[in-house]
């Protein structure tokens, strides 16, 4: 009976022990997601245009300026034509903030980097992290949006806070467009999409770390317990608009993943005629 026990209690703990290596191997194995977003209303000056999309780094301890540094490397070899981030740079604590953004700082784009916060960084300090965000040369999305332009033509692209810790107001992205403009908005919980105006025409959002530790990418049983199982990753479509969820590129609480892969994701703009 006790060599029973003890096979048994070998068999668990080597079982445990091969679970943790390949979660903390997955949380490293960045991949990159390609999407091609097709609408009449893109104008053709941003027809093939670029979006690099990144999200949920929650810069601490196990994910430092190396971890961040080799991500901004990644992007910028994609020559994106904009880079939008999705929230939560910072984990848990404030000492991370410029080691984040000290990194950030080097992201390159040709029409500039564009964020908004994330839950975490209402708790660590909303005001630290947009001050940050601004020395870094990132347009803070907040409640707030921009005009795009090329040659004449544009699109918009806007951004609300976090709705669980700040306050989500859409009004400044939807208020000077037409229904023939293109719209994109920045938002870094998924849940907020059933709240959308049909004027916003693609959604970028992260938070779910696509569930971070799954059972084999069936069921996510934090996410699914807590939030639903609504919206976790990839792509979502209602009849006006649509949106991506994205599965970030760090952790939170445990530093493993567990098939939900770190992801940056590319969004290639193309004009439909349909």
């Amino acid at each position: 009976m006790q060599s029973f026990t003890f096979i048994t209690l070998m068999a668990v703990f080597a079982v445990s022990a091969v679970f943790l290596s390949y979660g903390f191997f997955e949380a490293h194995w960045m991949k990159i997601s390609y999407f091609t977003f097709s609408h009449r209303d893109i104008p053709e000056n941003f027809s093939q245009k670029r979006i690099v999309f990144v999200s949920d780094f929650h810069c601490g301890f196990g994910f430092g300026a190396d971890r961040v540094s080799q991500i901004v490397k990644k992007i910028n070899e994609l020559n994106p034509d904009i880079v939008v981030l999705g929230g939560d740079y910072v984990d848990s604590s404030k000492n991370y903030i410029d080691i984040c953004f000290g990194e950030l700082k080097n992201l390159r784009s040709k029409y500039g980097v564009y964020g908004v916060l994330g839950n975490h960084d209402y708790l660590v300090g909303d005001g630290a992290i947009k001050e940050a965000m601004v020395k870094a040369s990132i347009i803070v999305l907040d409640n707030d949006s921009r005009w795009l332009e090329i040659s004449g033509q544009k699109i918009k692209i806007g951004g609300v806070g976090d709705f669980l810790k700040g306050t989500a107001i859409l009004q400044p992205t939807i208020r000077d467009v037409e229904k023939k403009d293109f719209v994109v908005l920045v938002v870094h919980n998924p849940s907020f999409f059933d709240k959308i105006s049909e004027k916003i025409d693609l959604v970028l959002s992260g938070h779910t770390h696509g569930g971070q530790i799954t059972f084999f990418g069936f069921w996510r049983p934090f996410f699914e317990l807590k939030y639903g199982s609504k919206y976790i990753s990839g792509v979502y479509r209602s009849k006006n608009s649509t949106l991506l969820v994205s599965n970030g590129v760090g952790t939170t609480i445990l530093p493993i993943r567990f098939f939900a892969r770190p992801e940056i994701n590319v969004i290639t703009l193309e004009r439909s005629n349909q």
